[in-house]
């Protein structure tokens, strides 16, 4: 299949599945005219990829384990569990971030609010 239809059956962009290709993660052969011609494991392949990228994975990562996980079961390759549990502490530690943000936000919003009622000036906290 052409590169355009496996854009279609996969949703990712053509310049999204070029740059898989230039990454090794989707192989591919050319015609004579020198279009790309996929076979259908491609689309497995990048509905894969596509999988990864969602859970926050790099192409470089995918790049890893991506040929393991095509062959078998998520829990026969080894480098996987750490790669998951690495992407989960990370995660995490953006939710703390995240919520730090979060209680800084409603604490100036709180203060403006304060201040509007006083009729008061809305300026920055004293440090």
């Amino acid at each position: 299949m052409r590169i355009s239809e496996l854009s279609k059956l996969t949703g990712a962009s053509i310049r999204s599945l070029r740059y898989y290709e230039a990454k090794g993660l989707i192989a591919t052969q050319r015609e004579e005219n020198g279009y790309r011609v996929f076979n259908q494991m491609a689309v497995e392949r990048v509905k894969t990829i596509q999988f990864y990228l969602s859970l926050g994975f790099t192409t470089e990562q995918i790049e890893s384990f991506l040929n393991c996980v095509m062959k078998n079961q998520e829990s026969m390759c080894d480098d996987l569990l750490p790669l998951y549990t690495e992407k989960l502490e990370e995660i995490e530690q953006q939710m703390k971030m995240l919520q730090l943000l979060q209680a800084n936000l409603k604490d100036r919003i709180a203060y403006i609010e304060q201040q509007r009622l006083q009729g008061l000036p809305v300026g920055l906290p004293a440090k």
